[in-house]
């Protein structure tokens, strides 16, 4: 197998942690175990050490766009600053274009810029930041871009953690309204991402009904992905399932070894470590 594909990867640097676009609180980093050296942010050479040692051949960077930026303490990297850490490491990361349904046509334009102009690789959404629930009327103008520019969107689906304690977020994204999306959409691939925890059987759910929808085990250490999502990665689910670390609430490095720990065989672990990524996003090979 060649390198690994991690499809969710955040910018975590010391200028996004100084300007407060990262969104994540010293609890939080407590919360989640980080080690103190990392909190103030890990530079862009050094984390592509850590992919080196992982085995991870490329990282898919997220611009994110976290909540209507007329309310406080929303934020965004924006996809200039991607397109630049992708043109530096082409072979390294792929960008993904945040979505905001706050925006109206901007967006819209905003996100086909990111896909023609900076080669962004799909759409990025977190619908708690923004309270709406994924089968909402807002996001569909995006899915329909989504549809047009040929490329898949994912979004956070199951519970969200209390990043900051100063804004805390609704749980909005039950993966069963990724269903009437689905319908609605047959030809976009909706990616379910963070496991879907609390509710991860029914996101397997969605995964077994709809063709076009996929998930992805980031955002939880696989050690302790449910036992329901391991078999369903090793068996009838193995071309449905991505592997993503969400970093930086997971270290890479980590999160390859305990894919290995799990014990998957070899198609299934190839599927869900690099060739599902490479077919959904369509990757350089």
């Amino acid at each position: 197998m060649s390198g690994s594909i991690d499809i969710v990867c955040n910018l975590f640097t010391p200028d996004t942690v100084a300007n407060g676009q990262t969104g994540l609180d010293d609890e939080f980093k407590a919360q989640v175990r980080m080690p103190e050296y990392m909190r103030n942010g890990v530079e862009i050479e050094d984390y592509l050490k850590k992919m080196d040692k992982a085995g991870i051949e490329r990282s898919l960077l997220i611009a994110v766009r976290c909540g209507d930026p007329n309310v406080r303490e929303s934020f965004e990297i924006p996809y200039a600053r991607v397109a630049e850490v992708c043109a530096q490491y082409p072979d390294r990361f792929s960008g993904l274009a945040g979505v905001d349904p706050y925006r109206g046509m901007q967006g819209i334009y905003d996100l086909e810029q990111g896909v023609k102009e900076y080669g962004f690789v799909g759409a990025h959404l977190y619908p708690h930041w923004f309270g709406l629930a994924p089968d909402h009327a807002k996001y569909y103008p995006y899915y329909s871009k989504c549809c047009e520019l040929d490329i898949p969107i994912m979004m956070q689906v199951g519970h969200n953690l209390v990043y900051s304690k100063t804004r805390r977020l609704p749980s909005v994204g039950r993966p069963i309204t990724l269903d009437q999306v689905a319908i609605d959409f047959p030809e976009l691939a909706l990616i379910g991402i963070h496991v879907g925890v609390p509710w991860t059987d029914e996101m397997i759910s969605m995964c077994w009904k709809h063709e076009n929808v996929y998930t992805a085990g980031d955002a939880y250490a696989p050690k302790y992905w449910p036992e329901s999502y391991v078999h369903y990665a090793n068996t009838y689910g193995r071309h449905k399932v991505m592997f993503g670390t969400d970093w930086p609430v997971i270290d890479p490095e980590r999160a390859v070894k305990e894919v290995d720990d799990l014990g998957m065989n070899d198609e299934a672990k190839q599927m869900l470590m690099r060739d599902n990524a490479m077919r959904v996003f369509k990757l350089p090979a």
